[in-house]
């Protein structure tokens, strides 16, 4: 397709849209007339970098340096893909529904069992957070079909699953199971907005009881055989302190814990999960000194997540934007906004641009779909799209370039600049690759880069202005910075001269793809369409 030389170039120029091949024409002609300075050859100066803009959305510039042909190279293809626009969905980072959301009814439970809400875009993870009492309902006899049965529907899509096994709950007597208070664990009654009363309809485990701790501490060791390590997790929450989970009694009995209490629970998650990112919450510094609890779970090799996003009106539609900034550069910042229904009726969702602000002010990775999830899509789709452009990661290769012609037995010269246009690393990280195809779509080189790693490239900043800015959050968004990889890669002994099709990807060091990018022509494995190279025998 790309053949150097006058003649080529008019083959390929008859390919092209009428007005493309008059000023290709016109560049030609003009050139004819106009000869280079003494001593260049006709198209060595071309310097006419002619830009493509195809329906695909890539900008081809086939770029003829004077001096590289002068001196016996050839001349380089020059790609320049778009963005386009598309959800991607890609570990560690996407949109998390909920599943169980505590309450076992909330908010799967009017999806049909064929239902995965494949429509929703960037929909990676389901999340299952449900009262202990429901996996061990006796001591021992474990009831893992809870949580296996939905995370089945969604693990044969190629999603995730991410857990909370809670103690106490404002809906359910016994979140931790009653059997644990009638082995002798001790704990409180309480009313929700009152705190402990003796004739309170629910059951808090006082959370330093060691008969309450050495049941969870057995139980904790069963649920980590099943899923420490488990590829189809995406993440724990240390769920066994405070209402629902979420390391705060406010709802419950109201006592004021120390530090150290919860501290207790985050080591008894760390003595058996030691292969899944664990989580914690950013409410612990409701507790005594509860900074020492953010401290140790930072130290601990911990993410963090924030579940009070929206919650409240302006200026208090979130807290913890500053607790987030030492975490996000090591792992995947996860945040779970208000249910969207009830933040609605308050008045804090407005139009769901804080939400937004919240994402790119935390750096998050993860954002939660609280709510019925087709009623929250449909009500806001602009915003999930908006917040899609950012969420996580977004690779894009904004130029790859490579040789237009490669001799066997010689290297094919090829180059990357790639931005992270999203708000976090890319934490799992991966290699840059080329795959020459034939032209019936078989593989006939694999070439990659294994120095470079998406996974160094720099993340854009964000100003912190918080919940009482009004200007549109991406106005305050730093721009994406490029960093620039160039590789030789030496072809494999089998390859036969012929003109092949060049695919980029981004994965394993062995070639394999991992990464979606927002690129089009993807071949259904991630690999990505740019144009062709042309391969000769040795010598020519």
């Amino acid at each position: 397709m790309f053949r150097s030389g006058y003649d080529g170039w008019r083959k390929w120029a008859t390919l092209m849209r009428p007005s493309v091949r008059r000023l290709l024409a016109w560049s030609l002609n003009s050139k004819k007339s106009n000869p280079s300075k003494k001593g260049d050859a006709p198209m060595t100066r071309l310097a006419l970098t002619i830009t493509l803009v195809l329906s695909v959305g890539i900008h081809f510039e086939f770029g003829y340096a004077g001096d590289r042909e002068a001196n016996g190279e050839t001349p380089d293809v020059i790609v320049k893909p778009n963005d386009n626009g598309e959800a991607l969905v890609n570990p560690e980072m996407g949109w998390v529904l909920h599943y169980y959301d505590n309450v076992p009814a909330h908010y799967g439970s009017q999806l049909a069992p064929s239902d995965t809400m494949d429509d929703f875009p960037g929909l990676s993870v389901v999340y299952l957070r449900i009262p202990w009492s429901y996996l061990e309902p006796a001591e021992g006899q474990f009831c893992w079909s809870v949580l296996d049965t939905p995370a089945q529907r969604w693990v044969a899509k190629g999603k995730r699953i991410a857990l909370r096994i809670s103690c106490s709950e404002s809906w359910t007597r016994y979140a931790t199971p009653e059997w644990v208070e009638k082995a002798g664990a001790k704990g409180h009654n309480f009313k929700v907005g009152t705190g402990v009363a003796e004739d309170g309809p629910f059951w808090e485990p006082d959370y330093n009881d060691p008969v309450f701790l050495d049941k969870l501490d057995r139980f904790l060791a069963a649920l980590a055989a099943r899923y420490d390590g488990n590829p189809e997790v995406a993440f724990v929450d240390v769920g066994s302190f405070g209402v629902w989970g979420e390391g705060h009694t406010f709802a419950s009995t109201r006592i004021r814990y120390p530090a150290e209490t919860v501290i207790r629970h985050i080591d008894l998650y760390r003595k058996h999960f030691k292969k899944t990112l664990l989580a914690a919450n950013d409410d612990y510094v409701m507790t005594e000194n509860g900074e020492q609890a953010i401290a140790h779970a930072l130290e601990s090799g911990m993410t963090l997540r924030d579940d009070s996003i929206l919650v409240q009106p302006r200026p208090k539609s979130y807290f913890h934007a500053e607790m987030a900034q030492p975490f996000w550069p090591r792992w995947p910042v996860i945040l779970e906004c208000e249910h969207y229904g009830t933040s609605h009726q308050r008045g804090a969702w407005e139009d769901g641009t804080l939400y937004l602000r919240a994402v790119l002010e935390y750096h998050a990775s993860y954002a939660s779909i609280h709510w019925w999830p087709r009623e929250f899509l449909e009500a806001n789709r602009d915003l999930i799209a908006r917040i899609n452009r950012y969420l996580g990661y977004r690779l894009l290769p904004t130029e790859v370039r490579w040789a237009q012609k490669v001799a066997l037995g010689t290297r094919l010269r090829w180059s990357v600049t790639m931005e992270n246009r999203g708000i976090a690393p890319c934490y799992p990280g991966g290699h840059p690759a080329l795959t020459l195809k034939d032209d019936t779509g078989g593989i006939v080189a694999v070439l990659v880069n294994e120095q470079a790693n998406v996974r160094n490239l720099e993340v854009r900043q964000m100003t912190i202005r918080g919940p009482s800015a009004t200007n549109p959050p991406e106005d305050d968004l730093g721009p994406p910075i490029p960093s620039t990889w160039s590789s030789e890669s030496c072809l494999p002994f089998q390859l036969k001269p012929g003109r092949y099709g060049v695919f980029f990807s981004v994965g394993t060091v062995t070639g394999t793809p991992r990464l979606a990018l927002p690129l089009a022509e993807d071949d259904g494995q991630h690999r990505y369409r740019l144009g062709e190279v042309e391969v000769v025998e040795g010598g020519q």
